[in-house]
């Protein structure tokens, strides 16, 4: 059903079902697009350590990736009715550079696009996790969609419900409208599987590119995914950094 439901969007949109498009075109009034970026590099990310709802701050690499989809943005992505972004403050503060680039005069905050928060495993380098957590372990690599992680965290399917509704919110107070979204990997991942129907395979990268369009029935298609044409390979990924949750 979901699958002849976005065949269906891209046949109204003029999109060929069987490719991704970058932003550009106009848009009609019953379809909101969302261009939805994961943040850059944190310290946290370089060293490996689990973050979830922790808060950390962009490092020096991250600051660079900013500012290269931000400049990104502002020549190929035109038309940015909105931008919206998690709270914390690594996602916080690429949007805010992101803004300032782009001319963008204000940075909407919202809760709902936070990373899963992952109970004791946040603050926890990962290469100590097991060992240290052993149940929490387990359960997040296990990718086992109704169990949250003890110490407060996040079932797989309380991210997705969370992060859906989220974006249905944004996309019906844009319809017609092309709008920003900075938020973070464990979100992205969760956007693609309701989508598409499937899981992501390979890392979200930070300030990776991903572009969604949601009709004004809650039709949702994947129209480009995982764009760092932007980044250098300098400023691609730091080693550590392969875990979207790190």
């Amino acid at each position: 059903m979901r699958r002849h439901l976005q065949k269906r969007l891209y046949a109204q949109l003029g999109v060929p079902s069987s490719t991704f498009r970058m932003s550009g075109e106009q848009l009609n009034g019953n379809v909101s697009e969302l261009v939805v970026v994961r943040h850059g590099q944190t310290d946290w990310n370089a060293q490996g350590v689990l973050q979830g709802q922790a808060e950390s701050s962009l490092d020096d690499v991250g600051k660079e990736q900013a500012l290269a989809v931000a400049d990104y943005i502002a020549r190929k992505i035109p038309d940015i009715a909105a931008t919206y972004s998690s709270d914390l403050r690594r996602a916080a503060d690429t949007a805010n550079i992101i803004a300032r680039r782009c001319c963008i005069p204000q940075v909407h905050l919202m809760e709902g696009l936070r990373e899963r928060h992952l109970g004791k495993l946040q603050g926890l380098p990962r290469k100590d996790a097991q060992r240290l957590e052993p149940e929490a372990y387990k359960i997040f690599v296990a990718h086992l969609g109704d169990k949250p992680i003890p110490g407060g965290g996040e079932s797989i399917n309380d991210l997705s419900s969370r992060a859906k509704l989220c974006l249905e919110e944004i996309a019906h107070n844009h319809l017609g409208e092309r709008v920003l979204v900075i938020t973070h990997g464990g979100v992205v991942r969760a956007l693609h599987r309701h989508a598409t129907g499937m899981s992501p395979t390979g890392r979200i990268l930070n300030t990776s590119i991903n572009i969604f369009r949601i009709t004004n029935e809650n039709v949702w298609a994947l129209q480009c995914w995982g764009d760092t044409s932007h980044l250098s390979p300098s400023i691609r990924a730091a080693p550590m950094s392969d875990q979207d949750s790190a």
